[in-house]
């Protein structure tokens, strides 16, 4: 079971669409993790948003113009996200396995035997909300993996997420990240791009070498 499944102190549905909602009508801006990403992406750019969620990331860069395709294993936040934007392609998946095949926009298990479609890569990825250290225990190695396997050539993976006794270290991050051929490019303490101090909360990016 993953730890967002187990926490049950976190908005969830409507109710975390909701928060975003009061913060946009109080004149916050809500956009600061499409704003990185769009800042890192080519006019047109192809971005896979891992743990979607309710698609706020998602469908606010397809918004400027990128191909997104939003992967999640909450069906309920799946479903509001295909409510408010029907057009994008929205799969339920284990970000763990989830093989996403070109051009058929539909997911399998990439441990399946079966699957010999060829998978489809992104000029970017994209873990907000915390996605990797929600994590099921013990899968953030086969994330990462995964993540950087649907990774063009010099695409890059961004994630963000709270450093917390207990959960992913950020020095572990980096390892992960570097043994599938991803090298750190940047990484803010914020995602407006607020320079890194050491503090509780990591925004990284880390580009394909290979």
């Amino acid at each position: 079971m993953s730890r967002w499944a187990e926490r049950g102190d976190i908005p969830r549905g409507a109710e975390y669409d909701d928060r975003w909602a009061q913060k946009a009508a109080r004149g916050e801006s809500i956009h600061g993790e499409a704003d990185l990403v769009d800042s890192l992406l080519p006019r047109g750019g192809s971005v896979l948003d891992a743990g979607c969620g309710t698609g706020r990331v998602a469908i606010e860069l397809a918004r400027r113009g990128h191909h997104v395709v939003g992967v999640d294993l909450d069906p309920a936040m799946l479903d509001l996200a295909r409510n408010k934007a029907p057009e994008l392609a929205w799969i339920q998946g284990d970000l763990a396995s989830a093989g996403i095949l070109r051009d058929t926009g539909i997911s399998r298990d990439s441990s399946s035997s079966g699957d010999t479609g060829e998978r489809r890569l992104f000029d970017a990825a994209v873990a907000a909300g915390n996605v990797m250290i929600f994590l099921e225990r013990g899968t953030e190695a086969a994330v990462v993996a995964n993540i950087a396997s649907h990774l063009r050539p010099s695409g890059v993976l961004v994630a963000g997420f709270q450093l917390s006794d207990g959960y992913l270290a950020l020095h572990v991050y980096d390892a992960l990240a570097e043994r599938n051929g991803l090298e750190l490019e940047a990484r803010y303490s914020t995602w407006e791009g607020a320079p890194f101090d050491g503090g509780d909360y990591a925004v990284s990016v880390h580009r394909c070498t290979v």
